[in-house]
């Protein structure tokens, strides 16, 4: 079951109170919380009612209205709140909430880069009904930007070839992944990334699924594809290191919530039904 089959999403704001309202006060890629006792819960609209009153209206939660907030960053917190990373908070709310939080994120991050025209200038409003600002001058509109990104899982036998990225915080193995160039279809975009990271070329590229992927503000769209020639040479800038991995003997890979995840969870899985 998806996190979201819970989330109704909306635009028009009911008309209740917000007092209520759970609301995801972003700054960048930061939300407002408050912790107690190691619990981390997200404001009620009562607690920021300046901020919630002008907030986007996001849907609702199971029976729960949700507003997103974009804050400047020399808001202060009100005392008992703070900013932490967004995506700390997985495993730290439902995932529900933590899927609504992505979105509130982009929402959030789309007001703020358009309260201008990019043609002339002029400051732009909000279009009743829509996700959308509207240039009163040129009728430019502004709509919510989602970069669309291929991830794919490169199979040999019952092998993967996982890749170290040179700028994760953290040193675990992944998928190649990359974002699609304008032209491309998204599985030309995979054989070029893969061609371009880590120089191999695939067979049978078969899609698997889609992700959206707040913290890169984009939508993941997920493929499994197979090896078919080549040495392994990584580029040496995005890519440190590639190596191909038996499902025994795996380094640390990427957390549960991920697509990479996912993918390679399921290449685990069917090498072991191969094996019964």
């Amino acid at each position: 079951m998806s996190p979201l089959e819970r989330f109704q999403p909306g635009q028009e704001p009911p008309a209740r109170s917000r007092d209520s309202a759970l609301l995801f006060a972003a700054r960048g890629m930061d939300l407002l919380v408050s912790e107690h006792d190691g619990r981390i819960d997200l404001p009620r609209g009562s607690a920021l009612p300046e901020a919630v009153a002008s907030a986007h209206f996001l849907g609702v939660l199971g029976e729960t209205d949700c507003y997103a907030a974009p804050v400047p960053k020399d808001f202060t917190p009100p005392e008992g709140l703070k900013f932490v990373p967004a995506r700390t908070l997985y495993k730290q709310v439902d995932e529900a909430t933590f899927a609504v939080a992505g979105r509130a994120l982009s929402i959030a991050e789309w007001d703020l880069n358009h309260r201008f025209c990019g043609r002339c200038g002029t400051a732009t409003q909000l279009i009743p009904g829509e996700r959308a600002r509207r240039c009163p001058v040129d009728h430019t509109p502004f709509y919510p930007r989602i970069s669309p990104a291929v991830i794919v899982l490169i199979t040999r036998g019952d092998e993967m070839l996982l890749a170290r990225n040179a700028t994760f915080p953290e040193p675990f193995f992944s998928t190649v992944a990359g974002f699609v160039d304008p032209g491309e279809s998204l599985e030309e975009t995979v054989r070029r990334e893969v061609k371009e990271e880590v120089g191999v070329e695939l067979k049978n590229v078969t899609y698997f699924g889609s992700q959206p992927w707040p913290f890169g503000r984009s939508l993941m769209v997920g493929f499994m594809a197979e090896y078919s020639g080549g040495d392994i040479t990584v580029d040496g800038k995005e890519i440190a290191e590639a190596r191909w991995f038996g499902v025994d003997d795996l380094p640390r890979i990427p957390p549960r919530l991920s697509i990479a995840r996912h993918l390679i969870d399921t290449f685990i899985d069917q090498v072991k039904a191969r094996r019964t």
